[in-house]
């Protein structure tokens, strides 16, 4: 069954807005301007899309998908700019529904982070390269499943995990220090005789 009425679009898509944008805001390392775009453009191009999306299927990774690979353009071509949509009725569309100005308005970031990860974690996860620090985020902080996040990211499952468990590992070791300094873990004890 497709899916082609705005009403469908805000109920079931624009539920993950802040999900799409914990997800940018990752991808782009913070920069919360560029993550702004990205989602902006994730939404637009999902909008412009939403007549073939297949509804009630897994929406959420839909979006990651899209967000990524909007990234991923933009990267390459590195530019900083987003594009202008071809169709302006679908940003008016999008601009007027009262769901998504509503979840423009907060302040997803800052709600999110706050509640558990502090500066020296975020500033951790990312110096993790793009291909670990993506995973990293759409499992352990989306909750992502490995196959979804093999959906998302368009790769086998087996890579999928091992690419996790390599970003886990290189995260461990970028916050070790961090975690003594804390006094979340006690120091390795050595055997000196």
């Amino acid at each position: 069954m497709k899916n082609n009425s705005r009403t469908d679009f805000a109920a079931e898509a624009l539920v993950y807005l802040d999900s799409v944008y914990r997800f940018a805001l990752r991808l782009t390392q913070g920069q919360v301007s560029e993550a702004e775009d990205l989602v902006q453009d994730t939404f637009l191009q999902a909008q412009r899309s939403w007549a073939s999306y297949e509804a009630h299927t897994n929406c959420r990774a839909w979006l990651f998908t899209i967000c990524r690979n909007r990234f991923l353009r933009i990267s390459s071509r590195d530019a900083r700019m987003v594009e202008l949509p071809d169709n302006e009725a679908a940003v008016e569309a999008l601009a007027a529904t009262a769901v998504f100005n509503e979840a423009q308005n907060a302040d997803p970031e800052q709600s999110f982070f706050s509640s558990f990860l502090d500066e020296e974690v975020i500033r951790a996860l990312d110096g993790l390269s793009v291909p670990f620090r993506e995973l990293v985020v759409l499992s352990d902080l989306e909750g992502l499943t490995y196959a979804e996040a093999a959906e998302v990211l368009g790769l086998p499952v087996g890579t999928v995990k091992s690419r996790l468990f390599r970003g886990r590992r290189l995260l461990q070791e970028k916050l070790y220090a961090y975690a003594l300094e804390m006094g979340y873990i006690k120091p390795r004890e050595t055997n000196d005789g």
